[in-house]
């Protein structure tokens, strides 16, 4: 099942590669890509930094301790999760040890929660950023167990997305539209 999900992910992120090639103009869609794979992860990437950011932001700071249930977190610690787990996975990668600083557990406002996924996602900018093709088979620890670096990029985004889906659910139930639902201009 773990070998299945792999080949899809890879189709998937090449898909992506090449939607992102063609979309550029003709001159340099007929370049072939030289990192299609992290081409695609960094497409993707950047796709679910907006989703999530737009989400803090459109939420109203009184829904920030809105839980649907008492037994999951509230809609600002899904934010301060999903910005201590932008350390955690990219120290990897980017091998300085970076430990997450405690966000979910110490910030509590919109305005604090914001900036520290705006500042987690500056941090794991560097990650992709450096990511090539040559560079993403390269194995590293990762949760004690040998992973290529374009895996543990993948599964952050995957991790992002998790919690988006998280958010999604508490943005409609406060009678909003969720940033991949709005109207897309043109």
């Amino acid at each position: 099942m773990k070998k299945l999900l792999a080949v899809f992910s890879l189709a998937g992120l090449q898909m992506f590669a090449q939607s992102s090639a063609s979309s550029q103009s003709s001159a340099a869609a007929s370049t072939p890509n030289a990192n299609p794979l992290t081409g695609a992860t960094k497409y993707m990437w950047e796709h679910t930094k907006n989703d999530l950011l737009k989400s803090a932001e459109e939420m109203p700071e009184e829904n920030y301790s809105f839980k649907p249930a008492a037994t999951v977190r509230s809609f600002g610690q899904i934010i301060g999760h999903v910005a201590d787990a932008q350390y955690e996975f990219c120290s990897a990668v980017i091998g300085d040890g970076k430990q997450p600083p405690g966000i979910e557990k110490s910030k509590t406002s919109k305005a604090d929660l914001i900036q520290a996924l705006k500042d987690g996602f500056a941090y794991c900018d560097q990650a992709y950023a450096n990511m090539t093709d040559a560079r993403a088979a390269e194995t590293i620890k990762f949760f004690g167990h040998d992973a290529p670096k374009l895996s543990i990029l993948t599964f952050n985004i995957g991790h992002n997305m998790e919690h988006y889906g998280n958010l999604v659910t508490y943005l409609r139930m406060k009678g909003l539209v969720p940033p991949s639902s709005q109207q897309q201009s043109m």
